[in-house]
């Protein structure tokens, strides 16, 4: 489907995208305490590693510093993550000089290349932040909210460009993380460091706890041609999935199934939700309550039928699945993924090594 002809709806996104997320936006406070000059390694493990070699790092520039350190500090692989100040004009800034000082709040990351690649965590990174936004993420706006990727290493340039690259698809708008050498990075004060265990439910502009959703690598998952899904697919699987018909209720496959294991595209093997996100609502569809990672899913204005409803449609293979409403359990964070069982495949937890999906059995529920 051509890309200037799927309309994405951003009012409606977003109502998606608050359901899916556990905080919610509220007024940044500025706090009034003693800043920290001396750029000093809070963890002594962590520098003794990085002299030996064993850690590389990557300063990252999203929006309010308070949120993005926590988002980084709970995934795998990441032994470090430190609020900060880089690349602006001054020596020795304070978070009270950002608006003249044309630094931008980062957040310096620690990493093991062992355990986590430089693409995994800019992947993770591009998963919180708006890319194609000019000063502002989340609530705040100014250039000290900039996104930006600083690196130290000259080999980590063509990593980011090549990831960079592929995330400018996406979108109409050109991206606007800048990316530079770190020219400088000081420690923020001490009151903004590991903020948000300090000050539970205190204010962040993204959900941290998307950290815990799988990497799912979408070039994995290539779709076939059309003549080969015809070959691959029953006719209603293909009707349901590439001329978005509906199947009947209660009369198909996955509507009464609640074993543990992976729902997947049917047309390209593409993971997308979990059984454990999986409910009874009721309906006569699969019913889900999110997806395994907010990015394998699709969302469009569907006004078919005389009704107003938001479609769902799977990354890779661009396959119509259903529509999501804002009819589910609230505790699962509200949402109703209403999914035509043609439009998926199931995969029991006992086979899903065999298949290729071992890498999400330690994300399952």
């Amino acid at each position: 489907m051509r890309k200037d002809k799927l309309l994405f709806i951003l009012p409606v996104f977003f109502i998606v995208i608050v359901f899916l997320s556990v905080n919610v936006f509220k007024s940044r406070k500025e706090v009034s305490e003693a800043k920290n000059t001396n750029n000093i390694e809070s963890n002594t493990e962590v520098q003794n590693m990085k002299q030996h070699g064993k850690y590389k790092e990557i300063y990252l520039a999203g929006g309010c510093f308070w949120g993005l350190e926590a988002y980084m500090q709970k995934i795998n692989g990441i032994e470090d993550a430190v609020s900060g100040y880089a690349n602006g004009k001054t020596e020795n800034p304070g978070y009270h000089d950002l608006h003249s000082s044309g630094h931008a709040e980062t957040v310096k990351v620690v990493y093991d290349p062992e355990i986590i690649s430089l693409e995994d965590i800019l992947a993770y990174y591009l998963r919180v932040v708006d890319p194609v936004s000019i000063n502002k993420q989340g609530n705040d706006t100014g250039s000290q909210y900039r996104s930006g990727i600083y690196y130290t290493d000259d080999n980590d340039k063509n990593i980011i460009d090549m990831v960079l690259k592929n995330e400018q698809t996406k979108h109409d708008k050109p991206i606007a993380i800048e990316v530079q050498t770190l020219k400088h990075f000081y420690d923020a004060e001490d009151y903004h460091q590991d903020y948000l265990k300090k000050n539970p439910g205190g204010y962040c502009h993204i959900n941290v706890n998307d950290a815990y959703q799988p990497l799912v690598d979408p070039g994995q998952y290539e779709k076939p041609t059309d003549a080969e899904l015809k070959e691959q697919l029953t006719q209603e699987q293909y009707q349901v999935t590439q001329h978005s018909a509906t199947e009947r209720p209660f009369q198909n496959a996955y509507n009464a199934t609640f074993e543990e294991g992976i729902y997947v595209d049917v047309t390209t093997g593409e993971p997308l939700f979990f059984a454990g996100y999986k409910f009874e609502s009721g309906c006569g569809w699969p019913s889900f309550s999110r997806p395994i990672a907010r990015e394998v899913l699709r969302y469009y204005e569907d006004k078919s039928h005389g009704m107003e409803r938001i479609e769902v449609r799977s990354r890779s293979g661009n396959a119509h699945l259903g529509h999501v409403f804002t009819d589910g359990p609230e505790s699962a964070g509200g949402l109703r993924y209403c999914i035509n069982s043609a439009a998926l495949r199931f995969i029991p937890k006992e086979k899903m090594e065999a298949e290729g999906y071992a890498y999400l059995l330690q994300h399952m529920k």
